[in-house]
Protein backbone atom coordinates (compact mmCIF):
# COMPACT_ATOMS: atom_id res chain seq x y z
CA UNK A 1 0.00 0.00 0.00
CA UNK A 2 1.56 3.24 -1.22
CA UNK A 3 0.41 5.89 1.23
CA UNK A 4 0.42 3.37 4.07
CA UNK A 5 0.59 6.15 6.66
CA UNK A 6 -2.94 7.21 5.76
CA UNK A 7 -5.57 7.29 8.49
CA UNK A 8 -7.70 4.63 6.78
CA UNK A 9 -4.85 2.13 6.36
CA UNK A 10 -5.82 0.05 9.44
CA UNK A 11 -9.35 -0.24 8.04
CA UNK A 12 -7.91 -1.55 4.76
CA UNK A 13 -5.63 -3.93 6.69
CA UNK A 14 -8.75 -5.33 8.36
CA UNK A 15 -10.31 -5.87 4.94
CA UNK A 16 -7.25 -7.50 3.41
CA UNK A 17 -6.83 -9.73 6.45
CA UNK A 18 -10.45 -10.79 6.03
CA UNK A 19 -9.81 -12.13 2.51
CA UNK A 20 -6.17 -13.17 3.01
CA UNK A 21 -6.75 -16.85 3.72
CA UNK A 22 -9.10 -17.43 0.79
CA UNK A 23 -6.82 -15.64 -1.67
CA UNK A 24 -3.50 -16.84 -0.29
CA UNK A 25 -2.32 -13.35 0.66
CA UNK A 26 0.73 -13.64 2.89
CA UNK A 27 2.00 -10.10 3.34
CA UNK A 28 0.90 -6.49 3.13
CA UNK A 29 3.76 -4.01 2.82
CA UNK A 30 3.21 -0.37 3.72
CA UNK A 31 5.18 2.50 2.27
CA UNK A 32 4.89 6.16 3.20
CA UNK A 33 7.43 9.01 3.32
CA UNK A 34 6.14 9.86 6.83
CA UNK A 35 7.96 7.15 8.80
CA UNK A 36 6.33 7.90 12.14
CA UNK A 37 2.81 7.80 10.69
CA UNK A 38 3.35 4.58 8.75
CA UNK A 39 4.85 2.83 11.79
CA UNK A 40 1.84 3.91 13.85
CA UNK A 41 -0.64 2.65 11.25
CA UNK A 42 1.31 -0.62 10.95
CA UNK A 43 1.22 -1.13 14.72
CA UNK A 44 -2.52 -0.56 14.84
CA UNK A 45 -2.98 -2.82 11.82
CA UNK A 46 -1.04 -5.62 13.52
CA UNK A 47 -3.23 -5.21 16.61
CA UNK A 48 -6.33 -5.55 14.44
CA UNK A 49 -4.98 -8.66 12.70
CA UNK A 50 -4.13 -10.19 16.11
CA UNK A 51 -7.62 -9.43 17.41
CA UNK A 52 -9.18 -11.06 14.37
CA UNK A 53 -6.97 -14.13 14.64
CA UNK A 54 -5.44 -13.59 11.22
CA UNK A 55 -2.01 -14.49 9.90
CA UNK A 56 -1.49 -11.54 7.54
CA UNK A 57 2.04 -10.20 7.92
CA UNK A 58 2.27 -6.39 8.05
CA UNK A 59 5.63 -4.92 7.07
CA UNK A 60 6.93 -1.39 6.56
CA UNK A 61 9.22 -0.69 3.60
CA UNK A 62 11.77 2.13 3.64
CA UNK A 63 11.65 2.47 -0.16
CA UNK A 64 8.76 2.33 -2.58
CA UNK A 65 10.70 -0.08 -4.80
CA UNK A 66 11.04 -2.71 -2.09
CA UNK A 67 7.39 -2.23 -1.10
CA UNK A 68 5.97 -2.98 -4.55
CA UNK A 69 8.49 -5.47 -5.91
CA UNK A 70 6.77 -8.68 -6.98
CA UNK A 71 3.38 -7.65 -5.60
CA UNK A 72 0.14 -8.89 -7.16
CA UNK A 73 -1.78 -5.82 -6.02
CA UNK A 74 -0.51 -2.33 -5.31
CA UNK A 75 -2.99 -0.10 -3.54
CA UNK A 76 -2.29 3.58 -3.98
CA UNK A 77 -3.88 5.97 -1.52
CA UNK A 78 -1.85 9.15 -1.27
CA UNK A 79 -2.60 12.74 -0.39
CA UNK A 80 0.18 15.04 -1.58
CA UNK A 81 0.61 17.70 1.09
CA UNK A 82 -1.40 15.74 3.62
CA UNK A 83 -4.61 16.78 5.34
CA UNK A 84 -3.13 20.24 5.91
CA UNK A 85 -3.16 20.88 2.16
CA UNK A 86 -6.72 19.62 1.89
CA UNK A 87 -7.85 22.01 4.61
CA UNK A 88 -5.92 24.87 3.02
CA UNK A 89 -7.35 24.12 -0.44
CA UNK A 90 -10.90 24.13 0.87
CA UNK A 91 -10.43 27.34 2.83
CA UNK A 92 -8.80 29.02 -0.18
CA UNK A 93 -11.79 28.04 -2.32
CA UNK A 94 -14.20 29.49 0.24
CA UNK A 95 -12.15 32.69 0.43
CA UNK A 96 -12.61 33.03 -3.34
CA UNK A 97 -16.37 32.38 -3.07
CA UNK A 98 -16.43 28.79 -4.23
CA UNK A 99 -17.50 25.83 -2.08
CA UNK A 100 -14.52 24.10 -0.52
CA UNK A 101 -14.55 20.35 -1.24
CA UNK A 102 -11.47 18.18 -1.59
CA UNK A 103 -12.26 16.53 -4.96
CA UNK A 104 -14.55 18.98 -6.78
CA UNK A 105 -14.22 22.61 -7.80
CA UNK A 106 -11.04 24.59 -7.03
CA UNK A 107 -9.83 22.35 -4.19
CA UNK A 108 -10.19 19.26 -6.35
CA UNK A 109 -8.27 20.96 -9.16
CA UNK A 110 -5.42 21.88 -6.79
CA UNK A 111 -5.32 18.32 -5.51
CA UNK A 112 -5.10 17.03 -9.08
CA UNK A 113 -2.30 19.41 -10.08
CA UNK A 114 -0.21 18.30 -7.08
CA UNK A 115 -0.98 14.61 -7.37
CA UNK A 116 -0.69 13.70 -11.06
CA UNK A 117 3.14 13.91 -11.32
CA UNK A 118 3.57 11.89 -8.12
CA UNK A 119 1.25 9.02 -9.07
CA UNK A 120 2.75 8.81 -12.56
CA UNK A 121 6.23 8.45 -11.08
CA UNK A 122 4.98 5.80 -8.68
CA UNK A 123 3.21 3.91 -11.47
CA UNK A 124 6.41 3.76 -13.50
CA UNK A 125 8.13 2.18 -10.52
CA UNK A 126 5.31 -0.38 -10.38
CA UNK A 127 5.75 -1.06 -14.10
CA UNK A 128 9.41 -1.88 -13.46
CA UNK A 129 9.19 -3.83 -10.20
CA UNK A 130 5.73 -5.43 -10.44
CA UNK A 131 4.85 -5.49 -14.15
CA UNK A 132 2.05 -8.02 -13.65
CA UNK A 133 0.61 -6.28 -10.62
CA UNK A 134 -2.65 -4.36 -10.57
CA UNK A 135 -2.67 -0.80 -9.25
CA UNK A 136 -5.86 -0.45 -7.23
CA UNK A 137 -6.06 3.31 -6.86
CA UNK A 138 -7.96 5.03 -4.07
CA UNK A 139 -6.13 8.30 -4.71
CA UNK A 140 -8.39 11.31 -5.27
CA UNK A 141 -9.65 12.80 -7.46
CA UNK A 142 -10.10 9.16 -8.39
CA UNK A 143 -11.42 9.47 -11.94
CA UNK A 144 -8.85 12.04 -13.02
CA UNK A 145 -5.98 10.13 -11.40
CA UNK A 146 -7.07 6.89 -13.07
CA UNK A 147 -7.28 8.79 -16.37
CA UNK A 148 -3.70 10.01 -15.98
CA UNK A 149 -2.41 6.55 -15.05
CA UNK A 150 -4.31 4.83 -17.85
CA UNK A 151 -3.26 7.35 -20.53
CA UNK A 152 0.36 7.93 -19.62
CA UNK A 153 1.61 4.59 -18.26
CA UNK A 154 1.35 0.94 -19.24
CA UNK A 155 0.46 -0.18 -15.73
CA UNK A 156 -2.67 -2.23 -15.15
CA UNK A 157 -4.88 0.14 -13.17
CA UNK A 158 -8.39 0.31 -11.78
CA UNK A 159 -9.76 3.26 -9.85
CA UNK A 160 -12.06 2.63 -6.91
CA UNK A 161 -14.47 4.68 -4.85
CA UNK A 162 -17.17 3.57 -2.43
CA UNK A 163 -19.61 6.41 -3.26
CA UNK A 164 -21.86 4.61 -5.80
CA UNK A 165 -21.95 1.34 -3.85
CA UNK A 166 -22.68 3.27 -0.65
CA UNK A 167 -25.64 4.98 -2.32
CA UNK A 168 -26.96 1.64 -3.54
CA UNK A 169 -26.78 0.19 -0.04
CA UNK A 170 -28.70 3.22 1.25
CA UNK A 171 -31.32 2.65 -1.46
CA UNK A 172 -31.68 -1.03 -0.56
CA UNK A 173 -31.96 -0.20 3.14
CA UNK A 174 -34.59 2.47 2.46
CA UNK A 175 -36.58 -0.01 0.38
CA UNK A 176 -36.41 -2.60 3.14
CA UNK A 177 -34.62 -5.00 0.81
CA UNK A 178 -31.39 -6.94 0.72
CA UNK A 179 -28.62 -5.43 -1.37
CA UNK A 180 -28.74 -8.37 -3.80
CA UNK A 181 -32.47 -7.79 -4.38
CA UNK A 182 -31.88 -4.30 -5.78
CA UNK A 183 -30.30 -3.70 -9.18
CA UNK A 184 -29.27 -0.15 -10.02
CA UNK A 185 -28.19 1.20 -13.38
CA UNK A 186 -25.40 3.69 -12.76
CA UNK A 187 -23.83 6.19 -15.17
CA UNK A 188 -21.24 8.95 -15.01
CA UNK A 189 -17.78 9.78 -13.75
CA UNK A 190 -16.20 9.57 -10.33
CA UNK A 191 -17.95 11.97 -7.95
CA UNK A 192 -20.21 12.87 -10.89
CA UNK A 193 -22.56 9.92 -11.12
CA UNK A 194 -26.26 9.15 -11.19
CA UNK A 195 -28.62 6.20 -10.70
CA UNK A 196 -30.68 5.90 -13.88
CA UNK A 197 -32.84 2.88 -13.08
CA UNK A 198 -33.81 0.92 -9.96
CA UNK A 199 -35.11 -2.63 -10.14
CA UNK A 200 -36.43 -4.34 -7.02
CA UNK A 201 -36.63 -8.14 -7.34
CA UNK A 202 -36.78 -7.72 -11.13
CA UNK A 203 -39.45 -4.98 -11.17
CA UNK A 204 -38.59 -1.49 -12.47
CA UNK A 205 -39.61 0.78 -9.59
CA UNK A 206 -37.79 3.92 -10.76
CA UNK A 207 -40.93 6.02 -11.23
CA UNK A 208 -42.35 4.97 -7.86
CA UNK A 209 -39.09 5.95 -6.17
CA UNK A 210 -38.90 9.30 -7.97
CA UNK A 211 -42.43 10.15 -6.82
CA UNK A 212 -41.62 9.69 -3.12
CA UNK A 213 -39.87 12.71 -1.54
CA UNK A 214 -39.35 11.05 1.84
CA UNK A 215 -37.82 7.98 0.21
CA UNK A 216 -35.47 10.07 -1.94
CA UNK A 217 -34.30 12.07 1.08
CA UNK A 218 -33.54 8.86 2.98
CA UNK A 219 -30.92 7.86 0.41
CA UNK A 220 -28.43 10.37 1.87
CA UNK A 221 -26.76 10.88 5.26
CA UNK A 222 -28.40 14.30 5.45
CA UNK A 223 -31.07 15.85 3.19
CA UNK A 224 -29.25 17.15 0.12
CA UNK A 225 -31.48 17.47 -2.94
CA UNK A 226 -34.96 18.82 -3.63
CA UNK A 227 -37.32 16.10 -4.79
CA UNK A 228 -38.63 18.23 -7.65
CA UNK A 229 -35.08 18.68 -8.94
CA UNK A 230 -34.46 14.92 -8.90
CA UNK A 231 -37.74 14.29 -10.72
CA UNK A 232 -36.90 16.87 -13.39
CA UNK A 233 -33.58 15.16 -13.97
CA UNK A 234 -35.13 11.71 -13.88
CA UNK A 235 -31.87 10.65 -12.25
CA UNK A 236 -30.79 10.13 -8.64
CA UNK A 237 -27.50 11.95 -8.08
CA UNK A 238 -24.66 10.82 -5.87
CA UNK A 239 -23.87 13.15 -2.99
CA UNK A 240 -21.01 14.99 -4.72
CA UNK A 241 -23.44 16.50 -7.22
CA UNK A 242 -24.44 18.73 -4.32
CA UNK A 243 -21.36 20.83 -5.13
CA UNK A 244 -22.67 21.37 -8.65
CA UNK A 245 -26.42 21.60 -8.09
CA UNK A 246 -26.35 23.45 -4.75
CA UNK A 247 -23.13 25.48 -4.94
CA UNK A 248 -24.53 28.62 -3.32
CA UNK A 249 -26.06 26.72 -0.42
CA UNK A 250 -22.86 24.74 0.18
CA UNK A 251 -20.81 27.94 0.23
CA UNK A 252 -23.33 29.68 2.47
CA UNK A 253 -23.23 26.87 5.05
CA UNK A 254 -19.44 26.76 4.99
CA UNK A 255 -19.18 30.49 5.48
CA UNK A 256 -21.76 30.34 8.28
CA UNK A 257 -19.74 27.61 9.96
CA UNK A 258 -16.47 29.46 9.39
CA UNK A 259 -14.54 26.40 8.24
CA UNK A 260 -14.54 23.36 6.01
CA UNK A 261 -14.84 19.61 6.27
CA UNK A 262 -11.10 19.28 5.68
CA UNK A 263 -10.28 21.63 8.54
CA UNK A 264 -12.49 19.57 10.86
CA UNK A 265 -10.97 16.29 9.71
CA UNK A 266 -7.53 17.77 10.33
CA UNK A 267 -8.48 18.40 13.97
CA UNK A 268 -10.00 14.93 14.31
CA UNK A 269 -6.83 13.38 12.89
CA UNK A 270 -4.52 15.31 15.20
CA UNK A 271 -6.44 14.12 18.26
CA UNK A 272 -6.62 10.54 16.96
CA UNK A 273 -2.90 10.24 16.22
CA UNK A 274 -1.92 11.59 19.62
CA UNK A 275 -4.24 9.17 21.45
CA UNK A 276 -3.30 6.16 19.33
CA UNK A 277 0.40 6.77 19.87
CA UNK A 278 -0.05 6.90 23.64
CA UNK A 279 -2.27 3.80 23.79
CA UNK A 280 -0.09 1.67 21.53
CA UNK A 281 3.09 2.69 23.38
CA UNK A 282 1.39 1.65 26.63
CA UNK A 283 0.47 -1.73 25.12
CA UNK A 284 -3.25 -0.91 25.29
CA UNK A 285 -3.99 -2.37 21.88
CA UNK A 286 -7.69 -2.98 22.43
CA UNK A 287 -8.15 0.58 23.66
CA UNK A 288 -6.37 1.81 20.53
CA UNK A 289 -8.70 -0.21 18.30
CA UNK A 290 -11.73 1.17 20.17
CA UNK A 291 -10.37 4.72 19.80
CA UNK A 292 -9.90 4.16 16.08
CA UNK A 293 -13.41 2.72 15.66
CA UNK A 294 -14.91 5.71 17.48
CA UNK A 295 -12.98 8.03 15.17
CA UNK A 296 -14.30 6.24 12.07
CA UNK A 297 -17.87 6.49 13.37
CA UNK A 298 -17.54 10.20 14.09
CA UNK A 299 -15.97 10.87 10.70
CA UNK A 300 -18.64 8.90 8.85
CA UNK A 301 -21.51 10.20 10.97
CA UNK A 302 -20.59 13.81 10.34
CA UNK A 303 -20.27 13.44 6.58
CA UNK A 304 -21.87 16.34 4.61
CA UNK A 305 -23.31 17.85 7.80
CA UNK A 306 -21.33 21.03 7.47
CA UNK A 307 -22.11 21.69 3.81
CA UNK A 308 -25.79 20.76 3.98
CA UNK A 309 -26.76 21.95 7.47
CA UNK A 310 -23.95 24.11 8.79
CA UNK A 311 -23.33 21.42 11.41
CA UNK A 312 -20.05 20.14 12.74
CA UNK A 313 -18.16 16.89 13.17
CA UNK A 314 -17.91 17.87 16.82
CA UNK A 315 -21.68 17.97 17.38
CA UNK A 316 -22.82 15.35 19.88
CA UNK A 317 -25.14 13.66 17.38
CA UNK A 318 -22.53 13.63 14.58
CA UNK A 319 -21.55 10.01 14.98
CA UNK A 320 -22.65 6.48 14.19
CA UNK A 321 -22.95 3.67 16.70
CA UNK A 322 -21.87 0.63 14.70
CA UNK A 323 -18.91 -1.60 14.04
CA UNK A 324 -17.10 0.33 11.27
CA UNK A 325 -15.05 -2.73 10.32
CA UNK A 326 -18.12 -4.81 9.49
CA UNK A 327 -20.37 -2.34 7.74
CA UNK A 328 -22.09 -3.54 4.57
CA UNK A 329 -20.22 -1.06 2.38
CA UNK A 330 -17.36 1.35 2.68
CA UNK A 331 -13.79 2.27 1.87
CA UNK A 332 -12.24 -1.08 2.71
CA UNK A 333 -15.10 -3.19 1.35
CA UNK A 334 -14.73 -1.89 -2.20
CA UNK A 335 -11.00 -2.71 -2.14
CA UNK A 336 -11.71 -6.23 -0.85
CA UNK A 337 -14.38 -6.79 -3.49
CA UNK A 338 -12.20 -5.62 -6.38
CA UNK A 339 -9.13 -7.63 -5.33
CA UNK A 340 -11.27 -10.71 -4.71
CA UNK A 341 -12.91 -10.38 -8.13
CA UNK A 342 -9.58 -9.87 -9.93
CA UNK A 343 -8.36 -13.08 -8.27
CA UNK A 344 -11.42 -15.16 -9.17
CA UNK A 345 -12.63 -17.07 -12.20
CA UNK A 346 -16.25 -16.15 -11.42
CA UNK A 347 -17.19 -12.58 -12.43
CA UNK A 348 -18.59 -10.07 -9.94
CA UNK A 349 -20.52 -6.90 -10.75
CA UNK A 350 -18.67 -3.94 -9.21
CA UNK A 351 -18.67 -0.22 -10.05
CA UNK A 352 -15.12 0.97 -10.75
CA UNK A 353 -13.24 3.61 -12.71
CA UNK A 354 -12.02 2.11 -15.96
CA UNK A 355 -11.76 2.77 -19.71
CA UNK A 356 -15.03 3.52 -21.45
CA UNK A 357 -14.38 1.22 -24.45
CA UNK A 358 -17.77 1.95 -25.98
CA UNK A 359 -19.81 1.64 -22.78
CA UNK A 360 -21.09 5.20 -23.18
CA UNK A 361 -21.33 6.01 -26.87
CA UNK A 362 -20.99 9.75 -26.18
CA UNK A 363 -17.42 9.44 -24.87
CA UNK A 364 -14.08 8.35 -26.32
CA UNK A 365 -12.97 4.76 -25.84
CA UNK A 366 -9.98 5.82 -23.71
CA UNK A 367 -12.01 8.07 -21.39
CA UNK A 368 -12.13 6.84 -17.81
CA UNK A 369 -15.68 6.51 -16.58
CA UNK A 370 -17.19 5.18 -13.36
CA UNK A 371 -19.38 2.29 -14.38
CA UNK A 372 -20.67 -1.19 -13.45
CA UNK A 373 -18.26 -3.85 -14.69
CA UNK A 374 -18.03 -7.60 -14.76
CA UNK A 375 -14.70 -8.24 -13.03
CA UNK A 376 -12.91 -11.56 -12.94
CA UNK A 377 -9.31 -12.75 -13.10
CA UNK A 378 -7.31 -10.03 -14.87
CA UNK A 379 -10.46 -8.85 -16.63
CA UNK A 380 -12.60 -5.72 -16.24
CA UNK A 381 -15.48 -5.55 -18.73
CA UNK A 382 -17.86 -2.55 -18.52
CA UNK A 383 -21.56 -3.14 -19.04
CA UNK A 384 -22.96 -1.35 -22.14
CA UNK A 385 -25.02 1.70 -21.21
CA UNK A 386 -25.82 3.45 -24.49
CA UNK A 387 -26.02 7.23 -24.51
CA UNK A 388 -25.78 9.73 -21.69
CA UNK A 389 -29.08 11.38 -20.81
CA UNK A 390 -29.37 14.92 -22.20
CA UNK A 391 -29.77 16.23 -18.65
CA UNK A 392 -26.16 15.34 -17.75
CA UNK A 393 -24.37 15.03 -21.08
CA UNK A 394 -23.01 18.58 -21.09
CA UNK A 395 -21.80 18.34 -17.50
CA UNK A 396 -19.98 15.06 -18.10
CA UNK A 397 -18.28 16.34 -21.25
CA UNK A 398 -17.23 19.57 -19.51
CA UNK A 399 -15.68 17.68 -16.60
CA UNK A 400 -13.81 15.34 -18.97
CA UNK A 401 -12.42 18.39 -20.81
CA UNK A 402 -11.34 19.88 -17.49
CA UNK A 403 -9.63 16.61 -16.53
CA UNK A 404 -7.61 16.53 -19.74
CA UNK A 405 -6.46 20.12 -19.27
CA UNK A 406 -5.56 19.59 -15.60
CA UNK A 407 -3.50 16.49 -16.44
CA UNK A 408 -1.73 18.36 -19.26
CA UNK A 409 -0.93 21.28 -16.95
CA UNK A 410 0.50 19.01 -14.25
CA UNK A 411 2.62 17.08 -16.75
CA UNK A 412 3.86 20.24 -18.49
CA UNK A 413 5.08 21.64 -15.18
CA UNK A 414 6.57 18.34 -14.03
CA UNK A 415 8.57 17.98 -17.26
CA UNK A 416 10.51 21.10 -16.24
CA UNK A 417 10.52 20.14 -12.54
CA UNK A 418 8.19 23.00 -11.73
CA UNK A 419 4.54 23.40 -10.78
CA UNK A 420 1.48 24.95 -12.32
CA UNK A 421 2.02 28.16 -10.38
CA UNK A 422 5.63 28.81 -11.43
CA UNK A 423 5.68 27.39 -14.98
CA UNK A 424 4.18 29.98 -17.42
CA UNK A 425 2.66 27.51 -19.90
CA UNK A 426 1.48 25.11 -17.20
CA UNK A 427 -0.14 28.04 -15.42
CA UNK A 428 -2.06 29.04 -18.54
CA UNK A 429 -3.21 25.46 -19.08
CA UNK A 430 -4.26 25.25 -15.43
CA UNK A 431 -6.27 28.45 -15.85
CA UNK A 432 -7.91 26.87 -18.90
CA UNK A 433 -8.75 23.82 -16.78
CA UNK A 434 -10.38 26.11 -14.21
CA UNK A 435 -12.29 27.88 -16.99
CA UNK A 436 -13.58 24.58 -18.38
CA UNK A 437 -14.58 23.22 -14.98
CA UNK A 438 -18.35 23.73 -14.66
CA UNK A 439 -18.03 24.33 -10.91
CA UNK A 440 -15.51 27.19 -11.51
CA UNK A 441 -15.92 28.58 -15.05
CA UNK A 442 -14.29 32.00 -14.66
CA UNK A 443 -11.09 33.13 -16.38
CA UNK A 444 -10.45 36.20 -14.21
CA UNK A 445 -11.02 34.23 -10.99
CA UNK A 446 -8.58 31.52 -12.07
CA UNK A 447 -5.47 33.63 -11.45
CA UNK A 448 -6.02 34.47 -7.76
CA UNK A 449 -7.42 30.98 -7.22
CA UNK A 450 -4.21 29.39 -8.49
CA UNK A 451 -2.14 31.61 -6.24
CA UNK A 452 -4.17 30.90 -3.12
CA UNK A 453 -4.29 27.17 -3.83
CA UNK A 454 -0.72 26.44 -4.90
CA UNK A 455 1.55 29.10 -3.40
CA UNK A 456 3.35 27.28 -0.52
CA UNK A 457 3.31 30.49 1.53
CA UNK A 458 -0.48 30.62 1.33
CA UNK A 459 -1.51 27.77 3.63
CA UNK A 460 -4.81 28.74 5.27
CA UNK A 461 -4.49 32.17 3.58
Amino acid sequence: MIGGGGIRTPLVIFGINDIAQNLGIKEMALYDPDENRVQLMAALGRAIVAREGGSLKITVADKIESAVEGCDYIMNSIRVGGITSRAADELAAIKNNYPGQETTGPAGAAMALRTVPVVLEQARIVEKYAPEGWIVSFTNPAGLITQALSTHTNAKVVGICDTPTELMHHIARALGARHDEVHCEYIGLNHLGWIRKIHLRGEDITEKVLADDALLASFYHVPLFDGDMIRQLGLIPTEYLYFYYNRRKALEKQKMHGGSRGAEVEKLNEALLKTLDAELRAGSNQDAIATYAAYLNRRSGSYMRLEAKGGSAFDAEATFDEDPFRVASGYHKIAMDVITALSSESPSRIIVNTRNNGTLSDLDAADIIETPCQISRNSIIPEPLGRLPDEVKGLVHAVKSYERAAIKSAMTAAADQGNALSHPLARLIARKAFLLHPAIGDWEASDPLLHDLLDPTCIHC
